[in-house]
């Protein structure tokens, strides 16, 4: 984790209790001029705290009003924050120790630009908005109108495939801002002249184009249409690759921080925990790495946990003891004996442009029919299938997670129950205690301890199955310099400031 004194700093106030004090430097802004400051700290900590929810996700009654993706269980151990008298600071206090307190916290939406488009007359409006709202009470669930409307802009009232008519509705903070969309085929970024709060960019335009087509991000590559590509490879493709080097270009490739696999949902079909086993032992996980990672990683197998990566010290261990073992093999004819007679249908979501989750898929699907499965395909579009993770119309689901290496929340963010990643309903109260103690646990070595012991609950529930973990791939031509792959969610993107021509 590298810090950003030149946008901001925070500090830790107190141990017992544990505060923490986070502050925008003066004259960091948005791309409109409008200054970061509590406003925009105080929105993003209500969106990531579930201070204001009132659900109770097994009864289905009150409401949940930000849809964030990231774990709330750290920031919801906050009380209200204290906003700073210089306008530009927020203090938190933690009723209880936070194992990621360093990293849960950012700057998120523009508060001024939230405030206007739900109704309020300005940012002041919606502090005292919040300020004013008291904290959401499950066994006395009251919806309040005024945030919801604000919630609800927040939600997707920046939700686009083109570019907004309204420049409110695409500012940045960063060191480019978007100037075109042309959707699903390109994107045009433009140097952010304001920008000092952070490292320097020195490209003054960022041309991004969008393929799903391995040979023809390549063929760009080499007919000097593209200087940097991230294709997602699949066995079989080598040969795409080849001559590459001899034509001046640079090829890296890494392990991602990701992997893919198989949730199943916890409803329909798959509300037996007999029909969801049985349908694991079918997942020929083998033949799915073969076929997607091959010859980009000889001797590859199938990933044997839900929590570890295998370059992490405790995956070994942990993979001998959490029950992985038993859908080492597919197993048709134990599958048969756990549906004694059933043949149940189920409808798998995946991207269908995605050739990797295709051919995943398609195993799949061959495999189960063995033991009396009827599978139906349930894919859309690479534009589309993400948003049906959370709706109804499938039972299970292939996807992918990629996170960075920093901390433990991303584990309660896709396992604990109601969290805003568990799409498939899964809940455990073992599972939910140790996340809960894991969120609290500075001590790394219980953290593993943790994290182990969160895996076999995944396991013995019949969640789904890891599958293997990403391969990344990386090309740039040789009129750019400072191209650095990273194994994390931002990619090739993470340096951007550091790409010149050379």
């Amino acid at each position: 984790m590298v810090r950003n004194d030149k946008f901001g700093r925070f500090e830790k106030v107190s141990d017992e209790p544990l505060k923490v004090k986070y502050t925008v430097n003066e004259g960091v802004k948005w791309s409109d001029g409008e200054a970061i400051d509590a406003g925009d700290l105080l929105l993003s900590w209500a969106a990531g705290s579930g201070y204001f929810d009132d659900a109770d996700p097994m009864a289905g009654t009150g409401t949940r009003y930000f849809s964030t993706a990231s774990d709330t269980s750290g920031l919801a151990g906050t009380v209200f924050p204290e906003v700073g008298g210089d306008g530009r600071s927020i203090t938190l206090e933690y009723a209880t120790p936070y194992a990621d307190w360093e990293v849960a916290f950012d700057v998120g939406l523009p508060a001024h630009v939230v405030a206007a488009k739900s109704g309020l007359n300005d940012e002041e409006d919606l502090v005292e908005l919040l300020r004013d709202s008291p904290r959401g009470d499950p066994e006395k669930p009251a919806v309040n109108t005024e945030l919801k409307a604000v919630s609800d802009f927040w939600n997707s009232g920046f939700d686009t495939k083109a570019l907004p008519d309204d420049p409110a509705l695409y500012l940045s903070s960063g060191p480019y801002i978007v100037v075109d969309i042309v959707p699903e085929v390109s994107m045009r970024l433009v140097r952010n002249r304001d920008y000092v709060w952070g490292s320097e960019p020195w490209l003054d335009e960022i041309n991004v184009r969008f393929t799903g087509a391995l040979s023809g991000a390549v063929d760009a590559l080499r007919n000097g249409q593209a200087d940097i590509i991230a294709p997602q490879p699949s066995a079989g493709t080598e040969d795409v690759f080849a001559g590459l080097a001899e034509q001046g270009n640079t090829l890296e490739r890494y392990n991602q921080s990701g992997y893919d696999h198989l949730d199943l949902n916890f409803s329909g079909p798959f509300a037996s925990r007999d029909v969801r086993e049985a349908f694991l032992k079918t997942v020929p996980r083998q033949a799915i790495v073969d076929a997607v990672v091959g010859d980009l990683q000889p001797d590859a197998k199938p990933l044997d946990s839900h929590v570890f990566l295998p370059a992490q010290p405790k995956y070994a261990d942990t993979a001998r003891n959490n029950g992985s073992t038993e859908f080492a093999e597919v197993d048709i004819e134990a599958a048969k004996e756990l549906l004694d007679g059933e043949t149940p249908t189920v409808r798998i979501l995946y991207n269908r442009d995605n050739p990797n989750r295709a051919e995943a898929f398609a195993l799949i699907r061959d495999s189960a029919a063995l033991a009396g499965f009827r599978v139906e395909d349930g894919g859309q579009s690479s534009a589309d299938w993400a948003r049906s993770l959370g709706e109804e119309g499938h039972d299970a689901a292939l996807l992918g997670w990629i996170g960075s290496s920093a901390g433990v929340s991303r584990v309660p963010q896709i396992f604990r129950t109601g969290a805003g990643s568990n799409f498939n309903g899964f809940s455990d109260t073992d599972a939910d205690k140790a996340m809960e103690e894991l969120a609290r646990t500075t001590d790394l070595g219980k953290q593993d301890e943790l994290l182990a012991e969160i895996d076999k609950q995944i396991w013995e529930n019949a969640y789904g199955l890891p599958l293997y973990q990403t391969i990344g791939t990386t090309a740039f031509g040789p009129r750019i310099t400072g191209v650095k792959s990273s194994s994390g969610p931002l990619g090739v993107w993470w340096n951007v400031w550091d790409w010149r021509l050379a």
